[in-house]
Parts: structure tokens; sequence; C-alpha cells
């Protein structure tokens, strides 16, 4: 009965020790970036991280917000918010595998989930997305912490992307896509075909109902809300950095639509303001989600009034009266009835908890022999991992867990302890920051012991592979590794033409915790294959054939202010 009750206790512990983990980290607040300025305004981007393609919708006093997450898994995030403000990570709706299965130990670089948009329909909440290489796909949830359903094709075609319902009032459902052309051979186009109301299928072939080519060119992103009797498709066009909000009017499903653009960068320092989302408040208050392309830390979340005139939209601030609007960097909070405390995303993790952190994602489909989250321990253990048999960099490697770069001064820091198997050589762990071009502080078990180094890779991309820049030899397995971001504008500028930014990362280590040497040169961060740069830790080992290797406890990641 003893041994029974000690047992029962020591659950119980571990399972509280992991609610709290959790509570902590839904009230996490940023020592880096807070959009909330605490006097009742905001500042832009409210999401200073890379949630590409933002999509929201309200269910009653609540928010709900998804983005594009193409190869990273877990997938489609999901972020809930009470003020549009203030947002905190609730969970994925895909947990750990997309379909088909084909490469699950090598990630496919910028593929996968483009552009999601979520809705809420007879209590159930649906998101839906394109994958340019499959089609158009679905889950679905009653409670959108929960758990999804599984991924379901709901119309197969090579280009698809970009989706978005409509449930209509007279019982039919509508599909609005666009395409890509690197797999459509044809894009500036948008379409729209009807859903079997039970299945969510595919009925009927998808018509063309806008064409973009001549003054709107790349339209996509296509967003369909029906208000006062009206379709109102809301799209993006121009292209990512440099682009501008559309939005086009019908009477019918199909059109004939009018077009109208409603956002533009203007005079402002705030490029290619499109894409995103058109919610409402409970107390009758319109705002607009878009994003900004920043180059290497990606496309960061804007938040937007947004006013009616005349029977259209107008998004921003329109100061000369023309109906089309130019963003804003702060303004006054939205009024939503009550006042919420500030929170941010999660990003530090001290891995007191029994699972992954909702900050974090791998580079592919989770193979679950990759981690042990041992929050009763306070450690997170990575086992090493055989990389794939034609590697040449971390490019190809799965097993990367990485999360959002938040700000745009900030450091990355982690402690770690890396025991590797005795057997044989070549296992690597440490700290990574990844893009096209990536570069990390990497420990070896080497014939010459444990080397650190700091390593760098340009056009990894292309196959290229790593050098060394510098490297010390360690007598024991504990480190601690930071990465110090900056870039080359103050807030105040912190957006130039098209989006870009230098970004430099300085490295260094410490073996005590507290005196830091620095190591390595200093590298220019570069933005991933449609995601911004990203920063975390792996575990490898070479392709041998062995049954068992060594692992990696990291303690704790941190991201403070340097």
């Amino acid at each position: 009965m003893k041994k029974k009750k000690l047992t029962s206790l020591l659950l119980f512990a571990a399972l509280t020790g992991s609610l709290q983990a959790q509570t902590a980290m839904e009230n996490y607040v940023s020592d880096v970036w807070v959009a909330d300025m605490g006097n009742g305004k905001y500042r832009n981007p409210i999401l200073c991280a890379d949630y590409s393609d933002p999509d929201v919708c309200r269910v009653g006093e609540d928010y709900y917000m998804t983005a594009s997450s193409f190869n990273c898994l877990p997938g489609l995030p999901i972020l809930h918010s009470k003020d549009l403000v203030n947002w905190t990570i609730i969970g994925h709706a895909v947990a750990h595998t997309l379909p088909p299965v084909e490469t699950p130990e090598r990630p496919e670089h910028g593929n996968r989930v483009w552009a999601p948009s979520i809705r809420h329909h007879n209590g159930t909440f649906y998101i839906f997305w394109g994958d340019p290489d499959q089609g158009a796909y679905m889950v679905s949830a009653k409670d959108p912490s929960g758990t999804w359903t599984a991924p379901k094709l709901i119309k197969p075609a090579k280009g698809l992307i970009d989706t978005c319902p409509l449930w209509d009032e007279d019982g039919k459902v509508y599909l609005y896509h666009a395409y890509a052309g690197s797999r459509a051979g044809l894009k500036s186009i948008l379409a729209v075909c009807e859903l079997d109301p039970e299945t969510l299928e595919a009925t009927t072939q998808s018509r063309i109902i806008f064409d973009g080519h001549i003054d709107h060119p790349t339209c996509e992103g296509a967003k369909i809300h029906k208000y006062n009797g009206k379709y109102y498709l809301f799209h993006p066009a121009g292209g990512v950095a440099t682009g501008w909000q559309v939005v086009e009017r019908a009477d019918n499903p199909y059109g004939p639509f009018e077009c109208k653009t409603v956002l533009a960068q203007g005079n402002t320092t705030i490029n290619g303001p499109h894409q995103g989302a058109w919610v409402d408040t409970p107390t009758g208050e319109h705002w607009f989600f878009h994003f900004q392309d920043v180059g290497a830390y990606g496309r960061l979340v804007h938040l937007q009034p947004m006013t009616w005139k005349e029977g259209w939209p107008v998004i921003g601030v329109d100061k000369d009266g023309d109906g089309c609007g130019e963003p804003v960097l702060t303004y006054k909070k939205p009024n939503v009835g009550k006042t919420y405390p500030i929170c941010t995303p999660q990003e530090s993790d001290e891995f007191n908890g029994m699972t992954l952190g909702k900050q974090w994602q791998w580079h592919a489909n989770i193979n679950e022999l990759w981690a042990y989250y041992a929050g009763d321990k306070g450690y997170m253990r990575l086992y090493s991992y055989p990389v794939v048999e034609d590697y040449k960099s971390l490019w190809d490697v799965a097993n990367l867990l990485l999360q959002k770069t938040p700000a745009f001064n900030f450091a990355a820091g982690m402690k770690l302890t890396f025991s590797p198997s005795e057997k044989y050589k070549g296992e690597r762990t440490g700290l990574v920051v990844m893009g096209r071009d990536y570069a990390g502080l990497i420990l070896e078990n080497t014939d010459n012991g444990l080397v650190l180094s700091q390593v760098e890779c340009y056009k990894a991309d292309k196959g290229k592979t790593e050098k060394a820049n510098e490297s010390v030899n360690l007598t024991d397995g504990t480190v601690y590794l930071k990465a110090n971001f900056q870039t080359d504008a103050t807030e105040r500028k912190a957006f130039a033409d098209k989006g870009d930014r230098v970004v430099m990362c300085e490295f260094s280590y410490s073996t005590d915790g507290k005196k830091y040497k620095k190591l390595g040169t200093p590298f220019r961060v570069r933005e991933g294959q449609w995601i911004g740069a990203k920063v975390g830790t792996f575990c490898t080992r070479p392709h041998i054939v062995t049954n068992d290797g060594g692992w990696t406890d990291v303690d704790w990641f941190r991201i403070t202010k340097k």
C-alpha cells in the first residue's frame, strides 16, 4: 500500500508540475517584444514573429488565429486572444504528420501547408488550406485547443492554394482559392468551386472568377465573406514584399465582381501590407490583420483599424479620403467591452512539462523516437538520430527542433549536457540559427574529444556544406550557448524598402553560465524557404547502422534582451 501511495503521489506531483508549467506558458509575457503598450494603445507588429498568411475568426468573445506552417510540425498553430492584441499559442491543428508520408525523414522546405483559413460553423471549427502539390485539405474540431481530425483531401489538384470556404444561407458551400504558378502553370487568377455540405468534398470543377494579370498581378490569398447581402472577396496582390490589399464585391458568389484597392503602403514604412483577416468585435468595431515581409525575420502580423464607406471597407487610416488606407504603427486598442491581461506567444522554455512546448516545431513529420520530455526531471532529452544517407548539411535534417524569432533584437540561449555514445564518433548537438544559410554552435564528439565549433553554411538550400570558423576543446559535456541577434535599424525605422533588413548574429559560449566567450565570426541571418529564420537545437549522428546512440539533455532555452 505504501508503494502504491508513493507512486500515486509522484504521479500527482508530475501532473501538477506539468499543469503549472502549462498555465505559466499561457500567461507568458515576452522580455523582447510586447505589442500592448499598457496605455490603451498597441504597436505593430502585434506578433513580431513569422506567422505567415494569418487568418482569424471570432466566436463570441474569443478570437482564434492560424497561419501557414509549410513543412514544420506540429502544423497550423492555433493562437487565442480576447482583445486582438494579446495572443497565446493554445495548440496546433496538425499534431505530427502531414499526408502522404513519402519523405518522413527529410524536410520538404516550403511545401505542404500554404495560407490557411479558419472558420466556425454550427459549433465546429474548420481550417482549410492548399498543399501546392496535393490540393485542398481540411481539418475540423469542436475544441480548437484540443484534437483536430486527420487532414482530409477535399479537392485533389496540382497548384491549388490559399483556400477559404463560405457556408451560404441557401445551404450551399463554396470554396474560393488561388493557383500557384510554379505548379499549375498559371497564376494571378482566383476561382471557386462548390463543396458537398456533408462531406465538404468538391462537387464541381473550379470556375475562374477573377483575372488579376493586368491590374492586380499575383492575386492570391482569397478570403470570402458575406456582409449585408453582398459577397466580399478580400485578397492581396502585387507580391509578398511589395503588394497591396484588394476587395471585390458582388451580388452573386460567382460574380461579376467590382474591384477596389483598400490598403497600400502609401507614405508609410510598412511594405506590402496585405493577406489577412477581417473580424469584428462584440461592440461593432471592424479590424483587419495582415502580414509584412521583413526578410530574415519572415512575415510579421499587423493589426489595422477598418471602417466602411459607401459599401466598401477602408483599412488603416485614409488620410486623403480616396477610400484606400495606409497602415498604422501605433493605434488605440480595439474596444471589445472589457480589459484583458497582457500576454504574448510562448518563447523561453524551462522544459518542466511532460509534452513539447507549443512554441516548438520540428522541421518535418515527427518521429516519436526523437525526444523524451522529462518534465519531472526538468529537462528535454534529444536522442541522436541518424542523418540521411546523402547528407550534406543541416538543411537535410528533419529532427531540427526550432522556434520563430520573436523580436528585432534579442538573444537566444540554452544550457545542454551532451552525452554521446562511446562506441563511435560524429554525434553532434548544439544551437542553430536556421535558414537558407545557417550558422550555429555545434558540439561534436571527435577523435580528439568534445569539440565546440562555430559553424556556418552559406547556400545550404543549394547543397553547400558547412565550414568551422573557430573551435575549442571542452572537457565537460555541459555547456551554455548563446546567439545574439541585432539589426541595422532602430525600432522606429524597423521596416525598410521591400522588408529587407540586415540581421546579424554573434555566438558565444560559457562553461559556468556566467562568463561568456565569443566564438567564431558574425553571421548574416537569412530567411528559410517561405519562412523566417528559426532558432533552436538538434541532436544527430552519422548515417551508420547501430542499435543505439547518445543524447543531449536540454535544461532550458531562454529568449532574453541580451
